[in-house]
């Protein structure tokens, strides 16, 4: 089906294309969804009830899966207490009071049901004559317990009590809780201290009713008796915890007809009932798993956008089923999953928010996730090695992307040394290892750049941006006053041997390129090639330097690489505009400097393809490892632009000194997202605690002040009191202010920091703010 580029073959660079082995076999059955990596969704049943699963809107950051919101305000310690005290004070004086009432400790009690009855009914020491008498008394008695319990309860917040200590703690709690209230409420009425019993069934003709009328009738009033008691009480724990900040979640499972996931009402509605029909048995038989769907929902999105692509969508449905619009690769899903995603709203999950009062009310005990809404600002991560930066983030991160890309959202490239642990090949499409003779793939050092004053910049500033004293911009000069003419000479840019030789000035390559010119009358490019003849070995001159970056790359290990003569399959990063899994390994521990400076070019070249796709549907994504000495003025206000390029970087790093001292600030301001994980020095808490900046707070000072009695039983009884408790009399007094304090002091987030935790601030691409939370995190170490 051709309903969108992102479907068709994928151009790398070099004219060429990256295609796995051979094409994927053609089923003649349906084919059935691959086999499930760990944290998948179930296939068939469960993964419908997956795609039902409530997702509502949340601030930037917070797992939307299930999500449901806390109450809006916290409970402090100390009401939770009072309401406690409260409401058993309250209740040991309601029973007081009802004791002296029934037991008679009050006299007169009975007036008003006697005003309001008739004389007839009572003897002339106001004892009842009969019947009438009694149970006007016994109605009378249980309308005092009533109103007593009413006005206790109100006065003792029973209600708010039961929700806030008990009810709160979940539908557990409140099933013992209202289990143990009917019980004791049964127990009043069985032992007869309420005289419900005698009330109800006490004057009925029992001496008139045979023995089986007298079982059943009984039976009946023991049933009319505590039923109400039950339903008062089934009610009671079926009621939820308190307020809540939005409308309660649906239940899973059973979403309205018209919003329903499973069943595809958006191509019913566009008239397409036959490819839904076949899409929901997909779902059903379980061939379909999280990927397809996403992959199918992006496909569908394109028709939209072209409906002449509906056709062609529909027939590629009718045919594959849930196989329809697969990536190029043929693949389906990863290998394997290191972590939970949720490709419906595409996020990752990184860990839980923890349940301190470090951080906000509203977001304790919540998931926390990262999506391209988060990321699209850019992530930094600071942690000492072994706080989990690779493990925990950016394998997690990279994972999510391969797997957007698999759905055709998202373009990923990762970076990191040789034997970092970012999944299999098999994972990926595209995987460069530089200076590893055995790689199907090179790197184009220019970018898949055809302008060779754009392939100069971005060469200098892979060169020089990293050199103090050494403009850029004057490097950039000199890189075009020779790719220039090389390239009006021989339609090519220079390999790396021919590069350093023009840079070092060899009469042989110069006369060779002179010639060439001369010969193709290109008398413009020769005034370039004199200009760089004259300014070589100049005060100042970025030649030299130039050419030693380039002797780094220029050695036996790297023979073969970098190659503009066509004869390799070099990856380019001008294919963002493709749904592309890349990974490049550099040889760190080798040729350290070599491995620094290319982070530099693949980071330069990235600002710059991304800003100029003219397809920007595809979130591009460019993850480093270890991003030291990668970083320099220029690539710092590139990653600044990104956010509206739908592009965004992960930059880890062991600590901030990594990075050079003038660029540490501007790179905590270019960047949305910054994470400090376990384990990170004061100097770099400093930093951070600037960047999050202060709030203001409510602090409460104590001040105790001795009591002088001047009494003489008064001071008898303090000297007493002293005596036995070894404390002399006080008096508190409290002063409440509101004062400017950091959310996060250097020294907190040097030692206040759980192993296993990180300190992460979020901003979304809409201007949207999670102040620091502290967050668990998920996985190994």
């Amino acid at each position: 089906m051709d309903t969108d580029g992102a479907y068709q073959e994928q151009r790398v660079g070099g004219g060429r294309v990256p295609k796995p082995a051979g094409p994927p076999p053609m089923p003649g059955a349906p084919p059935a969804a691959p086999p499930m990596p760990g944290y998948a969704p179930g296939a068939g049943p469960a993964f419908a009830q997956w795609l039902r699963v409530p997702r509502p809107k949340a601030e930037p950051g917070t797992w939307r899966f299930g999500h449901q919101p806390r109450a809006t305000a916290e409970t402090e310690p100390a009401q939770d207490r009072a309401l406690l005290s409260g409401a058993v004070i309250s209740f040991l004086a309601c029973v007081l009071l009802w004791s002296l009432l029934t037991n008679g400790y009050i006299p007169k009690v009975d007036v008003p049901v006697k005003a309001l009855t008739p004389q007839s009914w009572w003897r002339l020491g106001e004892d009842p004559v009969d019947g009438r008498g009694v149970a006007a008394l016994q109605v009378y008695a249980l309308l005092i317990t009533g109103a007593l319990v009413v006005w206790f309860s109100r006065l003792g917040s029973w209600s708010l009590a039961f929700d806030r200590l008990v009810a709160a703690r979940g539908p557990a709690a409140r099933a013992v809780g209202a289990t143990l209230g009917a019980l004791f409420v049964l127990l009043l009425v069985w032992t007869k201290t309420l005289p419900v019993f005698d009330l109800v069934g006490g004057h009925l003709p029992y001496e008139d009713m045979t023995a089986d009328t007298q079982t059943l009738v009984t039976y009946l009033v023991y049933a009319v008796t505590a039923l109400p008691v039950v339903v008062f009480f089934v009610r009671l724990a079926r009621r939820t915890g308190g307020p809540k900040s939005g409308p309660p979640a649906p239940v899973p499972g059973s979403p309205p007809p018209a919003q329903d996931p499973v069943a595809w009402t958006e191509l019913r509605a566009a008239g397409l009932p036959e490819t839904a029909e076949r899409l929901a048995a997909e779902i059903g038989a379980g061939r379909m798993n999280d990927v397809d769907y996403a992959r199918i929902r992006r496909a569908w999105e394109s028709v939209r956008a072209d409906p002449t692509r509906a056709r062609a969508f529909a027939q590629a449905v009718r045919d594959k089923g849930a196989a329809a619009c697969v990536h190029p690769s043929g693949a389906r899903d990863l290998p394997a999953r290191a972590a939970r995603h949720d490709l419906l709203v595409r996020q990752v999950l990184l860990g839980t928010v923890e349940d301190g009062e470090r951080n906000p009310w509203a977001r304790r005990g919540t998931g926390l996730a990262l999506d391209p809404d988060v990321l699209g600002t850019s992530l930094l991560a600071v942690g000492p090695s072994g706080s989990g930066k690779t493990r925990r983030l950016v394998r997690p991160v990279v994972e999510t992307f391969a797997l957007q890309a698999l759905a055709g959202q998202a373009a990923v490239i990762v970076v990191a040394s040789a034997g970092t642990p970012l999944g299999p090949d098999s994972a990926y499409d595209v995987v460069v290892r530089v200076g590893d003779p055995d790689s199907v793939y090179d790197l184009d050092l220019y970018g898949g750049a055809t302008d060779p004053d754009e392939a100069a910049s971005l060469l200098a500033e892979a060169f020089a941006g990293d050199i103090p004293g050494t403009e850029v911009r004057r490097a950039a000069t000199a890189l075009a006053q020779l790719l220039g003419p090389f390239h009006a000479a021989y339609g090519r840019f220079p390999g790396v041997p021919e590069l350093r030789e023009l840079l070092d000035q060899v009469p042989a390559a110069l006369d060779a390129l002179r010639t060439a010119l001369e010969d193709g009358g290109l008398h413009l490019m020769l005034r370039e090639l004199d200009a760089r003849a004259r300014q070589y070995g100049a005060h100042g001159d970025p030649g030299p330097v130039l050419a030693d970056r380039v002797a780094l790359l220029d050695r036996p290990a790297f023979a073969g690489f970098f190659d503009t003569t066509g004869q390799g399959r070099p990856f380019s990063l001008r294919s963002l505009e493709h749904p592309l899994r890349v990974r490049v390994d550099l040889p760190e521990r080798a040729h350290a400097d070599a491995s620094r400076m290319l982070a530099r070019l693949l980071l330069a070249q990235f600002n710059a393809s991304a800003a100029a796709r003219a397809d920007r549907s595809l979130f591009a994504f460019l993850a480093f490892d270890d991003a030291s000495h990668t970083l320099t003025p220029e690539s710092v206000r590139g990653i600044q632009r990104l956010r509206s390029a739908n592009a965004g970087v992960l930059l880890a790093l062991r600590t901030l000194d990594d990075v050079p001292e003038a660029l540490r600030t501007p790179l905590l301001g270019a960047v949305g997202c910054r994470m400090a994980f376990s384990g990170v020095t004061t100097w770099d808490g400093k930093r951070f605690a600037e960047a999050w900046g202060t709030e203001w707070v409510e602090t409460r000072d104590v001040t105790h002040r001795t009591v002088f009695a001047d009494q003489p039983l008064t001071r008898a009884m303090h000297a007493f009191r002293k005596l036995i408790t070894g404390k002399s009399v006080t008096t508190d007094a409290v002063t409440v202010r509101q004062v400017e304090r950091e959310r996060w002091s250097a020294s907190e987030l040097a030692h206040a920091v759980p192993p296993g935790h990180a300190v992460l601030s979020l901003t979304s691409v809409r201007g949207e703010r999670a102040a620091p939370l502290l967050v668990r995190l998920v996985g190994p170490s």
